[in-house]
Formats: C-alpha cells, structure tokens, sequence
C-alpha cells in the first residue's frame, strides 16, 4: 500500500491555464458484417453505415474495407444526409493505404498466475502449429505474466523461428494455477450455495451447531474475496500489457490464455456483504483499455470443457459458435438465475465463460471457449481478414470518460454488426498514468531519467508498516515555465508505484507539484520538493514520475525502497 502525504505550501490553486492541452485523436472501429448465419457480407459502401456515439450519429470520416487481408479500394463515395451526419468523401483508414495489405499485429499474454501446465502447454503448441496461418506480414509478440512481473518473451517480429523460441521458453516456465486452487478453502465442500453447504454440514454431523454455516458463509465470502483481488491483479497487468504495446501499425489483436476468470462471489446463492461485482466491475479495466488504444480481444479458456460436465444433461454450449449478443455480455449483471440452477460446479464453468465473453463482446472479438481453444490463433486470424474499418475525429477530447460506439447498416435488418462497444476519452494525465504502472512491471522508465530521488531514514507505524521521507529534484531545463504577470509558473504531477517481490502493486498516487518564481531560472536550475511514503515494511520497486501538461514532457526515476532506504547515508553523516 502506498499513500504520500501532502508536501506543504502546494495547496494554492494554480491557474486555469495549466488545465490538459487537448489534441485531437482518431478513434477507429472494426466491424464485422454478416448475416445471420454467420457468413461475411463484403463490397458495401460507406453510406450503408451509421455510426453512432453515446446516442448520437456522427460523421464517418474515415472508411476502408479490408476484404482477405488486403485494403480495398471504396466502391463509392458516402452520400451526405439531410442532418449532414455523413461526410461526402471519407478518407481511407489511417495506416490502411488502399490495395495493399494490411499488417496484424497478434499479442499472445500468458497468464501464467491461473494456468495449469498441461492446459497451457496444448494451447502453446497449437499456437506454434498455427504461426503458418499467419501473413508474412503479420508480426506477433509474447508476453507471460506471473503474477508479480510481465516477461517479454519476443518483441513485435514476424520471424518464424524467433516466435517458435518464445514459445517454447513459455512452456518451459512455471504455470501457477494449482495454487491458486489451492488459495481455495481447503475443507472440501461444494462451492454452488449455502443450500448445498448446509447439506454437506448436516451429513458430518455438525448442521445444528448455531453459527457455524454463517461461519461458514464468511468464510467462504472470504476466499471470494481474496480470488476477485488476485484476478484483478491479472487483469490489470493484461491492460497495462496493451498500452506498452499500443504503437505497432495495423490492426490490433489481444489473445488471452487464462484460466478461472469469473467472478468467484457469483458462486454463493445468498453472498454475504455487499453485492457481489459485476463483469464491468472486475473486466472493465481491461476491455476499455483495448478499445482506448485500438485492440479487439480474443481470450482463450485453456482448461476447456470440464471432463466431469460432458455428461450432464443441460451441458454448455460454445459462446465462440455463431457468437453475436450471448446472455453474457451485459455488463450490468451481478447475479443470473440461470447458472444458479445448474448442476454442482457447473455454475463455475458458466461464470469463466462469462468473464471471457464479456471481454470479447466489449471489443470486438470472439472468445475461445471449449474446444476454439485448440484453434484460437487460427480463429483469431481468420476472424480478423475481413472488416470494415471505420474512423471518427471525436469532438470532445481527453475527459477521462467512457463512450459508447454503435456502428449500424440501417437499410439492411437481416445483417448483423460485431464491432467494438465503446471508447475510453483517455487524458493525457491518465495516459502518464499507465506509462508509470506500465514501467513497474515491465522495467524501465515511463520518460526521461532526469530526477532525482533521496530517502531519509523509515519510520515505523502502525501495522508493520513505514513511513519513508522522499526527496525528489527537477531539473527545470526539462519543463516549461510560462510567465504569468511578474511569475514564472507551471503545475506537474507527480506519480509514484511500487511493487514488492510477491507481485502486490500499489495504487498510483498523483501530487500537483506547483513551481512558482519571480524570474526564469537559470541554465541547471532544480526545484526540489518532498513528501512521504507509507509502505509495508518490505523491499519494493518504485517508479516515479513527473508529467509537464504543457509540453507533454515526462520525466522519471526508478530504483528500491524499503526499511533499509536512506539509512547508509544517515549514518555516514
């Protein structure tokens, strides 16, 4: 946990000057169309689109098919409407020149903290099998999360033998999915309700003891607890995975190998507390992050089917097949009556499904559920040959506000449209953000290494806990001060994260640093603040950094801190 305290004397209200420079960003949308039994619909023109935003329609000012692979030259031209919501002739799609091919990039994150190795290494293999599906212009990279780092397997290459290499260094590694089972309660007893508990209870011998099943009950809500807390951690390394992988030219495709996604409080009939979370509450993050930097999500259910559920009578169809609108997608939903009434267990295979098809639904993509996961690379690219790509100049910009998309082919009801759902009006301060969070699992700086930082001596606190004095030196060559009247002025923000060994990342805390002076500083000036950390009392990695919002400038520092930070310079006087 990290929480800095305010420095004094940074509490004035800087001008309205020093508020976002707003630049303006081309949100782009890749649809699918087909009619309704499943077959691609190809050659229609812009003005068979609508495209609408929060309810209302906006122009298309971009528009590019891409037919197999290749960018296709527009039939015509869109046609203006009487509200004028259509632009008469649409550019082609950034990064998408007309009778060329287009270039997919495929990021393959291993979620190494769920897996179990044998499900993972047969998903593996098929994706190595099926690197020839691929386009020699396709490039891919691998990525593993291990539940405290991201391992860079393979940067963006389209080298054949470099991603077979990285691939077989990902089965190589550890898969940490029975222990995360094993996280669960170790009593044996049936996870689908309190009813079936009370049952199990009663057979020992011991259901009339007051209290217990409440006992129980909490306990039970406990362990929900504490897996929803270690999904997120997956899932928030996922999304941080996305933005340091946000450049690269062409479409964009996420493939997520994971295991035991759901949402674990969904499992108890009756859950104790507050209500459970919902899917948006638990995978928005991850969903909005893929469409704020352009990415469709295709995860992958390594375990598949359960063994133990092919013979029950309800069973659970593929989400993957003919997947359009399934009952899983509502991000809304807390609780569902159907998968309560489900055999013992089976619920949680309905809930797993649900989680990765919420995140297929909210981008774009398809999920790979049962036996699509023996072809989720394949699927992935086949899926991805043929769209239309679709471009809007949004006219507000950086709001830190989620939008919805819809893209419409009004004049044809019996087509169907798969694209993206919304849109994530990042700022340029949460953008700094995520280079931070991104920088503290990946190594490296989010900017410039051109800070500064000193800690004094810890002191302990309640809880096992430090409070650790932190100095921090900017060099004002490296940000701009506007003169204001007879002042010379600006106002940073200043970020800071840690991770300690076992993975455990802190919230990023931001400070507004102002710098004010009656004149411009000198060639090599510093301006030198303080404030202070509490942290447990272990060894972490931190990384700092300091945002300019009127250059866009960051800078950055990294290194440890923990109990023994500051104190070889105490004592060496």
């Amino acid at each position: 946990m990290l929480a800095p305290l305010p420095a004094a004397g940074q509490e004035t209200p800087a001008p309205d000057v020093f508020s976002e420079v707003i630049d303006v960003r081309v949100v782009n949308v890749e649809a699918v169309v087909t009619d309704r039994d499943g077959n691609r619909i190809r050659g229609l023109p812009v003005s068979d689109f609508e495209l609408w935003v929060d309810g209302w329609r906006v122009p298309i000012d971009y528009f590019s098919e891409v037919d197999e692979g290749v960018a296709r030259s527009a039939p015509e031209t869109g046609a203006t409407s009487e509200s004028g919501a259509a632009p008469a002739t649409p550019q082609a799609a950034p990064s998408v020149p007309p009778d060329e091919r287009v270039r997919t990039n495929y990021l393959v994150f291993i979620d190494e903290f769920f897996a179990v190795r044998k499900n993972r290494d047969r998903v593996l293999k098929r994706l190595e099998k099926d690197l020839s599906e691929l386009h020699s212009e396709d490039h891919v990279a691998v990525v593993a999360f291990d539940g405290g780092n991201v391992a860079r397997l393979t940067d963006w290459t389209n080298k054949d033998d470099q991603l077979r290499d990285a691939l077989r260094e990902a089965r190589k590694r550890k898969a940490l999915g029975l222990m995360r089972r094993a996280d669960l309660d170790p009593v044996a007893m049936p996870s689908a309700g309190t009813d079936q508990a009370g049952e199990a209870l009663a057979q020992a011998g011991v259901g009339d003891q007051p209290g217990l099943l409440d006992v129980r009950r909490s306990s039970t809500s406990l362990l929900h607890n504490k897996r929803e807390r270690q999904i997120q951690r997956s899932v928030l390394a996922a999304a941080t995975t996305l933005r340091s992988f946000a450049d690269p030219p062409g479409r964009k495709v996420m493939l997520i190998l994971t295991d035991g996604w759901g949402v674990p409080s969904w499992e108890s009939v009756n859950p104790i507390g507050p209500l459970p979370p919902s899917l948006e509450d638990l995978y928005g993050p991850l969903a909005h992050a893929a469409n704020r930097v352009g990415y469709t999500l295709y995860p992958v259910d390594l375990p598949g089917l359960r063994p133990n559920f092919l013979n029950s009578p309800l069973g659970i169809g593929d989400a993957s097949a003919g997947y359009n609108e399934g009952d899983f997608a509502d991000p809304t939903v807390t609780t569902t009556a159907g998968p309560f009434s489900v055999p013992e267990g089976l619920n949680v295979e309905w809930f797993q499904e649900a989680a990765l098809a919420y995140l297929a639904h909210e981008t774009g993509g398809m999920p790979m559920i049962n036996d699509f996961r023996d072809m989720a690379l394949a699927e992935a690219a086949a899926d991805t040959r043929s769209y239309y790509w679709l471009g809007f100049e949004p006219r507000v910009n950086q709001t830190d506000e989620l939008h919805e998309i819809e893209v419409r082919v009004p004049g044809r009801p019996d087509l169907r449209v798969r694209s993206r759902r919304s849109y994530f009006d990042l700022s340029g301060s949460a953008e700094v953000t995520m280079m931070t969070e991104g920088a503290v699992l990946f190594g490296g700086a989010p900017g410039k290494e051109t800070l500064g930082v000193r800690f004094g001596v810890p002191e302990p606190t309640r809880g096992r806990k430090i409070h650790v004095p932190m100095e921090i030196a900017i060099p004002l060559d490296d940000i701009q001060l506007l003169p204001m009247g007879d002042r010379f002025m600006n106002e940073l923000e200043f970020r800071v994260t840690l991770i300690n060994e076992g993975g455990e990342r802190s919230d990023t805390s931001i400070q507004k640093v102002q710098i004010s002076g009656a004149a411009a500083p000198p060639p090599g000036a510093v301006f030198v603040f303080e404030t202070t950390l509490l942290l447990r009392s272990t060894e972490h990695r931190f990384v700092a950094s300091v945002y300019d919002p009127l250059t866009g400038a960051v800078l950055s520092a990294q290194g440890t801190v923990g109990p023994k930070s500051g104190r070889a310079a105490s004592e060496g006087g």
